[in-house]
């Protein structure tokens, strides 16, 4: 068992990364000054508007930003009601807390991850302005039942794609289906620029709000951009190689943060609600850059994933434990398994080199470490939710997972049962 992995098998860090998108990080950290500004963003965006085909888009240094100006230009009451669903990311609840919003918590379905019906209704008040659907790792939410919902109360979808790019419900895709939608480019997002986001409309008056807050918001600082440049770098050449040594490399990683060599995915005041609203910027050019390199294989990076999903699928057939549900237009950013004890199957993993804690476990509000009181989740108000955040054991399916890799992985699975 100890021989199946030659090398350390990661869910996270970068996971899409190939050598020409180290080139092209490398490149364009030493020639930053000479980039045009704002014509990568303009490509981007027209980009991800046809893949989207949606009319308008507007690119911001992350998807959490992309939600914030959303929030700013719908313009809604203080103390109004923002449905979202039970099992989510903190990037999600602290824009709408920002506004002094109230984001009101709702169970899932355990089988697909998002938004149980049953339980949506129930949460539906005068004062709902919104449901935002998550399409959790990539698996699109029921939007035609809750778009009906939504035209009955009057109130707006808000669609969170940062886990969906490029899923589709019956050839249509996600991010075109409500009011309007946002798209993240994290550093283990369908495609990644370590940070970035798209704010995407179809509602014309909608997008003229957001486009001018966009002109009014600043840029980022050089270092800031090459503070993300380095992090493909640095994660591909020097941390994942490290994790094979005693986890070396994760040593390593939280150092590099500690001393802003590299960049957190979430700080310490967005575990506590606190927004911060001067991140909100413009996206970068040299970062638009290294999503137009993915977006160019955007294609064969899904057709990848299926793949992998497919072999799960077939390696994992009979054993004890919750598959994902199958849908023709899913994407799967992860693969996610219910298990009777994740701990200890994380534990069994990282023994075999095989790092698979993502942060999306063992609370509903990720990552673990997130106040949920602060975020305004009252523990036993989404069951579900909570059952799921206490065994989720997810999979990877990213680019730099082999066939083999996978088959192993299932093999441990099957041979040790739930570990």
């Amino acid at each position: 068992m100890g021989k199946e992995f030659l090398k350390p098998v990661f869910l996270s860090l970068s996971p899409n990364v190939e050598p020409d998108d180290l080139k092209l990080a490398k490149n364009l950290f030493f020639s930053l000054k000479k980039i045009k500004k704002g014509e990568a963003v303009s490509i981007l965006e027209e980009k991800i508007a046809q893949i989207v085909q949606i009319p308008f888009c507007s690119a911001f240094n992350s998807g959490r930003s992309a939600l914030f100006v959303i929030l700013k230009a719908l313009d809604y009451p203080e103390g109004s009601e923002i449905i979202v669903p039970g099992f989510t990311c903190n990037a999600l609840i602290n824009p709408i807390l920002s506004f002094k919003l109230r984001p009101v918590y709702t169970d899932i379905e355990k089988s697909t991850l998002n938004l149980d019906l049953n339980d949506l209704r129930k949460k539906i008040t005068p004062k709902t302005k919104a449901i935002v659907v998550q399409h959790t790792f990539g698996l699109p939410d029921n939007v035609k039942e809750i778009n009906e919902l939504c035209k009955q109360h009057n109130i707006d979808l808000i669609e969170d794609c940062a886990h969906s790019l490029g899923a589709n419900i019956n050839g249509k895709s996600v991010g075109s289906f409500g009011k309007v939608a946002f798209f993240s480019f994290g550093r283990d997002k369908i495609v990644s620029s370590v940070f970035g986001g798209i704010a995407a409309t179809q509602d014309d008056d909608l997008a003229r709000k957001i486009s001018e807050i966009q002109k009014n918001i600043p840029d980022n600082s050089s270092f800031w951009i090459r503070q993300q440049l380095l992090h493909p770098i640095l994660t591909q050449y020097l941390i994942k190689p490290l994790y094979g040594f005693g986890q070396l490399g994760r040593f390593l990683l939280i150092f590099l943060q500690k001393i802003h060599i590299l960049s957190k995915a979430v700080s310490n005041k967005d575990k506590i609600g606190e927004f911060d609203i001067n991140f909100v910027r413009k996206m970068p050019d040299a970062l638009a850059l290294l999503v137009l390199n993915q977006l160019e294989k955007l294609e064969k990076l899904d057709k990848h994933r299926k793949s992998i999903a497919d072999i799960y699928n077939q390696e994992l057939k009979g054993l004890n434990i919750q598959l994902p549900a199958v849908s023709e237009g899913r994407i799967f950013m992860r693969y996610p398994l219910l298990i009777s004890d994740s701990d200890k199957a994380l534990s069994y993993f990282r023994s075999k080199k095989v790092f698979l804690d993502d942060g999306w476990r063992k609370k509903n509000i990720v990552p673990p470490d997130t106040d949920q009181e602060k975020l305004g989740y009252i523990k036993g108000s989404c069951l579900n939710a909570e059952y799921v955040a206490e065994h989720i054991f997810n999979l990877p399916t990213g680019i730099n997972i082999s066939a083999q890799d996978a088959k192993n992985i299932a093999n441990i699975l099957k041979t040790h049962g739930n570990i």
